[in-house]
């Protein structure tokens, strides 16, 4: 018996590290369901609201473990104010110049775990070249059956706000507009196969 015992307790060691990463299951951004938005200053009159229409990513998550890690990849081209003469400008070289730089992406790990739910996501935003720490607050998550595909779905929306000239993008400063952007990344996103 001691022999067996002293031949299984290495092995059990040794697959402790596999036990403890098969709880984090990967889901897969749903593009129809995810629209990162932002809300920005138009020279302290009103708060201009946009969208990006175009995205993509993954989530990783571990419910009972109280981790994960997320990247949602954003196409800059995609933007959207409701208003083309503003788009365009957007994706021009005055501003995204996105024939240069055509994504933003937002990659982070899950934090603040309460009942098997994020909290907030500690990561970094990568955005026309930089990319600098941003940190966003869980307002709302929940995980449900997807009533078509049989398989765990999961929905979230976060929240944060960053100083656009930190990333190079300083436009309409010299006019008294604001440089704080507020991001919202609004996901779905269902377990993969």
């Amino acid at each position: 018996m001691h022999i067996v015992r002293s031949c299984l307790l290495p092995l059990a060691v040794s697959l402790l590290p596999f036990a403890a990463g098969a709880a984090s299951v990967r889901y897969t951004l749903d593009p129809a369901h995810t629209y990162p938005s932002f809300e920005a200053d138009h020279m302290g009159l009103s708060t201009w609201r946009g969208k990006l229409d175009r995205s993509e990513g993954w989530v990783e998550l571990d419910k009972a473990g109280g981790s994960g890690a997320v990247e949602v990849s954003m196409a800059l081209d995609s933007i959207d104010f409701g208003h083309e003469p503003l788009n365009a400008w957007a994706r021009g070289k005055d501003f995204f110049d996105t024939a240069h730089y055509p994504r933003a992406v937002y990659k982070g790990r899950l934090a603040g775990f309460v009942d098997g739910a994020p909290t907030r996501v500690e990561g970094t935003l990568s955005l026309h070249g930089v990319t600098l720490p941003l940190a966003l607050r869980i307002d709302h998550f929940k995980c449900v059956p997807h009533p078509l595909y049989k398989r765990d779905w999961c929905g979230a929306d976060a929240l944060g706000s960053f100083d656009r000239r930190a990333f190079g993008l300083d436009a309409g400063k010299d006019y008294g507009f604001d440089m704080q952007v507020a991001l919202r990344i609004q996901v779905e996103a269902v377990r993969d196969k």
